[in-house]
């Protein structure tokens, strides 16, 4: 007789970069169907993230912004080496709720015909990071500074240009693409050629060494049917999933 799965599921807490909100829901929701495991999701800025983790925060894998703070938590003893990969490749785009206000080639941004623009806290978001090196490769970042409303997450930054609060704003392309495109108002994807890249990395924190949900997730983020999710939001992947160099 076969052991039903849930007599042997386990729960992990997972710390998951706003950025990546909605394609993490969906796969919490088949991860959970397929493997009897349990999830427990919180969501957040990377940077306030790893000031909750070296602070003692019991999370067992963060799904970072970035490719750097899971290394950092790596070197500094908090997470498990050799467990890091790079989930996912996210995209900037340049994104406002109306309907032809951004063109295709960003050129609203030097036209001026906005009041504000919301962008992420560089320093706690990788999304705002991104953008502010997007309008320093412009040479519009001095002029368009007072303009700036700024988000302490890329959640909040949509939520400013979404509510129309801010005209338009560099967000990540996930959170307005469905289907293959931009599903409202209109935006322009931002060139990688603008910033660095914006590599996503996992990491097997110390709290989730022996946690078989978690060492679960991990394997389930490299597999055929989450990357599938993944790409459906805009992200890009690296070929193979192959683990991170750094």
């Amino acid at each position: 007789m076969v052991m039903p799965v849930t007599l042997l599921a386990a729960e992990a807490s997972v710390a998951v970069a706003a950025n990546f909100t909605a394609p993490m829901k969906r796969i919490a929701q088949d991860f959970e169907r397929d493997t009897g495991h349990k999830l427990t999701l919180a969501f957040g800025a990377t940077g306030l993230f790893y000031t909750q983790i070296r602070n003692g925060a019991p999370f067992s894998i963060l799904l970072s912004a970035d490719d750097t703070t899971p290394l950092k938590l790596e070197k500094e003893g908090l997470g498990v080496l050799g467990a890091r990969f790079t989930y996912a490749i996210g995209k900037l785009v340049l994104w406002s709720k109306k309907p032809g206000f951004v063109d295709a080639h960003g050129e609203v941004l030097r036209s001026g015909r906005f009041d504000k623009i919301a962008i992420s806290n560089p320093k706690l978001a990788p999304y705002g990071a991104a953008a502010i090196a997007a309008l320093d490769k412009m040479g519009l970042r001095e002029r368009i500074a007072p303009k700036i409303a700024e988000g302490s997450n890329i959640t909040q930054t949509f939520q400013f240009v979404s509510s129309e609060n801010a005209q338009l704003g560099f967000i990540a392309l996930s959170q307005v693409y469905e289907n293959g495109r931009i599903k409202e108002g209109s935006g322009w994807v931002v060139p990688s050629s603008m910033h660095a890249p914006i590599q996503q990395d996992a990491v097997l924190l110390n709290p989730g060494k022996d946690n078989a949900a978690a060492a679960a997730l991990l394997q389930y983020l490299q597999g055929d049917q989450a990357k599938a999710v993944i790409r459906s939001f805009g992200y890009e992947l690296q070929s193979s999933m192959k683990p991170s160099s750094q």
